[in-house]
C-alpha cells in the first residue's frame, strides 16, 4: 500500500486524536478508509490497541456493517470547556463519617459470640 501523508488521511488531526475518540470517528468511515487508517498506523505508531480497534472496525464493515453518520471532523473531547478540571470542591464533598460498628478494614469487629464471658 502507498504510504500516505497526514493531509490524505480520513481523519483530520489523526496522529494527535486520542484512542478513546477513534472509536466513534472510525464508524462514519467506509472500509476502504479504515483499511488506509490501518495501513498508516502499522508504518507508523503501530500501536497495539488502535490496530485492533481499526482491525475490528473493518471486520465489521466486510461483515455488511454500514457506516453510520456522524462528522469525522466534530469537535474533539479534549477540546471541549468541560476539561477545565473537577467539580468537586469543599463545599460538595460529604462530610467525614465514623467507621461503621461492624469495624473496617485495619480493626475488624468481633461476632458476639467470640467475645470473653464475663
Amino acid at each position: 500500500m502507498a504510504d500516505h501523508g497526514r493531509g490524505t488521511l480520513p481523519l483530520p488531526d489523526y496522529d494527535h486524536l486520542p484512542v478513546g475518540s477513534l472509536e466513534s470517528r472510525i464508524r462514519a468511515l467506509s472500509a476502504g478508509e479504515v483499511e488506509e487508517l490501518l495501513a498508516y498506523e502499522r508504518a507508523h505508531a503501530d500501536r497495539a490497541p488502535v490496530t485492533a480497534l481499526l482491525s475490528a472496525r473493518l471486520e465489521q464493515l466486510r461483515s455488511g456493517a454500514e457506516p453510520t453518520s456522524g462528522d469525522p471532523g466534530a469537535l474533539r473531547p479534549e477540546e471541549s470547556r468541560s476539561s477545565a478540571g473537577s467539580p468537586v470542591s469543599p463545599a460538595t464533598s460529604p462530610e467525614p463519617m465514623s467507621p461503621p460498628p461492624h469495624g473496617t478494614p485495619d480493626q475488624r469487629g468481633k461476632p458476639k459470640g467470640d467475645r470473653p464471658r464475663g
